[in-house]
């Protein structure tokens, strides 16, 4: 069966402010929780000087945002001169988790830090040496006494595991890019795994090759006592750029997702549309499900 997120009807969800200097250029790529009764946003914003950084928003319903005004998770180190990027937040262990690319003149490196709250925050600096390295989030829960990193060193999705949260090792590769697909040139995890009763549910993004390489969306599922195993992959995307403000804008043919959360009976994807939007598709939590079983 062919799975396809429904954009929502208010999309886009919101657009850069030319009002603030730090979010004037593009707004983009959010990552999303749900804590019960709030939904909190860190979104990717560049403004005029280029410099990526963190906004934050917060909704009762998960469509409808109030943003701050300044951004709350700046570059503060050499090692994230030219930008914090691409959010992915798991909560674990009482704490919200941030995973980030911390982007400088030494690289491309996958970086840390936690908050309770989401103004103040923790860091924990590059947890992983290689560059470039990037896409990466945390399962929401130990697997086999391990906590569990899914990242990207490119074109294929690793996993890497740790006592500790800080050092990681064991890498394994779990996915690559397959050929005459549309995820042919390289793929990168999307929003944290989702644990359900036929495995992880990993959202992740797929790039083709063409004039313009594009960008979308499909699920992988992995085993969930041992999510080295990949039990189940999209065949087709799931969510393609179509809409123009999703091929036109600072980079073409893009839909680009960092969240996706369960609320009530459907999955909330948010996404970044050609680095200028962050917009929402949903899809119904049954209709994956069947997809899975089957």
């Amino acid at each position: 069966m062919k799975l396809e997120l429904e954009r929502h009807p208010r999309n886009p969800l919101f657009a850069p402010n030319p009002n603030h200097l730090w979010e004037s250029r593009f707004v983009f790529n959010p990552a999303v929780v749900y804590d019960g009764e709030l939904f909190h946003m860190l979104y990717r914003a560049q403004g005029e000087d280029m410099v990526s950084r963190m906004g934050y928003a917060v909704s009762i319903d998960g469509v409808n945002w109030n943003r701050f005004e300044k951004p709350v998770f700046s570059p503060a180190t050499q090692e994230e001169l030219y930008g914090v990027e691409d959010p992915r937040i798991t909560y674990l262990d009482g704490y919200y988790y941030i995973n980030y690319t911390a982007y400088s003149p030494t690289g491309i490196k996958v970086a840390m830090a936690r908050t309770k709250n989401f103004i103040t925050y923790e860091r924990f600096g590059p947890i992983l040496p290689e560059s470039p390295n990037k896409d990466a989030a945390l399962f929401p829960e130990k697997i086999n006494g391990k906590y569990v990193l899914i990242h990207r060193i490119e074109p294929d999705i690793w996993l890497a595991f740790s006592d500790d949260l800080i050092h990681w090792g064991d890498y394994v590769k779990i996915a690559s890019p397959r050929k005459d697909y549309w995820d042919n040139v390289k793929i990168g995890a999307g929003a944290p795994p989702i644990k359900t009763e036929y495995g992880w549910l990993l959202l992740y993004h797929g790039v083709q090759n063409g004039p313009r390489n594009i960008y979308r969306l499909g699920f992988i599922v992995l085993d969930l006592n041992d999510p080295t195993k990949v039990i189940k992959r999209s065949e087709e995307p799931i969510l393609e750029p179509e809409e123009d403000w999703e091929v036109f804008g600072g980079v073409p043919n893009v839909v680009f997702s960092d969240a996706m959360i369960r609320y009530k009976d459907k999955y909330y994807v948010y996404y970044g549309a050609a680095d200028n939007y962050i917009a929402l598709a949903t899809i119904d939590v049954e209709k994956v499900e069947k997809w899975m079983r089957g």
